[in-house]
């Protein structure tokens, strides 16, 4: 089948693929070694400036700073997915007077760039109306209204990507509006949204390194202080590496589980029932003198 969506390459396409292929690899890979090079001739290799991740203190301090990027983001991703959810169900109603205040603010929270919102959220509300919220909750808060109303657009998209027959035949089985959402058109629209989701979330990680702004003790945060100090060497080149390791690192953690969830709606629901009778046991039993041509006398 997959011959019918393009032309198999023959053998002249063969060899100009692989050629490409070979001159890509070639041409990245001497682009890594100027990099490693031109970090060599700079020193940057230098044991003084790497000799800081092997004090016990800043291990202790990396992996703090690790953790408050951690949970900023888990509580931030879980407030998205319900913000989102919430809202582009308002969005999605019949009734005016829920979709039209759900569809202004996920379009006002989507325009306000996410460093504005957290300004306002950790100064503006304590100079201007008297509330204290500390570091941490306003990345989260910040980061919930952004890409939360992201998300709700993503929701919205996703159960309108699904065929308009699968909402009719259920409403025509006599199926109420929230049945036909939560167990016709969700299962459907969760697996074209899931990669758009899992791509959100990547966004929500990367950017709790915001927070570092207003002084929320993340992973940017502590590179910043660390990369400044004199007496380690000035090591903010090293210690950008290590940081953007440690991110790669959570990003990929999140396409593994993302391609985990993937597959397992994949395969959808196991049967767990019995297995279907021999048809040879449960075909009728014809009596050996009864036949099409033996009447009754």
């Amino acid at each position: 089948m997959s011959s019918v969506l393009y032309d198999v390459p023959g053998p002249a396409a063969i060899r100009r693929n692989r050629t490409l292929g070979v001159v890509g690899t070639l041409v990245v890979l001497a682009l890594v070694g100027f990099v490693v090079w031109r970090f060599y001739e700079a020193g940057q290799f230098s044991p003084r400036l790497w000799e800081w991740i092997t004090y016990v203190r800043i291990q202790y301090l990396l992996l703090g700073a690790l953790w408050a990027t951690i949970s900023a983001f888990a509580v931030a991703a879980v407030l998205s997915l319900a913000f989102g959810a919430f809202f582009a169900a308002g969005r999605l109603s019949d009734h005016r007077w829920v979709s039209v205040p759900a569809t202004t603010v996920v379009e006002f929270f989507r325009a306000v760039p996410l460093l504005v919102l957290i300004f306002i959220l950790y100064f503006g509300l304590s100079r201007g109306l008297g509330i204290e919220i500390d570091a941490f909750w306003a990345v989260v808060l910040g980061l919930m209204l952004y890409n939360g109303s992201v998300l709700a657009e993503v929701f919205r998209a996703g159960v309108n990507a699904v065929p308009r027959g699968q909402r009719e035949a259920a409403y025509a089985l006599g199926m109420r509006k929230t049945p036909v959402m939560t167990n016709v058109l969700l299962p459907q629209a969760l697996r074209s949204m899931l990669p758009t989701i899992l791509s959100q979330l990547v966004v929500v990680l990367k950017d709790t390194a915001l927070g570092f702004i207003i002084l929320y003790p993340e992973l940017l945060y502590q590179a910043r202080f660390l990369g400044s100090q004199n007496q380690l060497g000035s090591p903010i080149l090293p210690v950008a590496l290590v940081i953007a390791v440690i991110y790669i690192g959570l990003c990929l953690i999140l396409t593994g589980i993302s391609r985990l969830v993937e597959r397992r709606l994949s395969q959808g629901p196991r049967s767990g029932g019995a297995k279907p009778a021999d048809p040879e046991l449960t075909a009728p039993q014809v009596p050996s003198g009864a036949g099409y041509g033996g009447g009754a006398a």
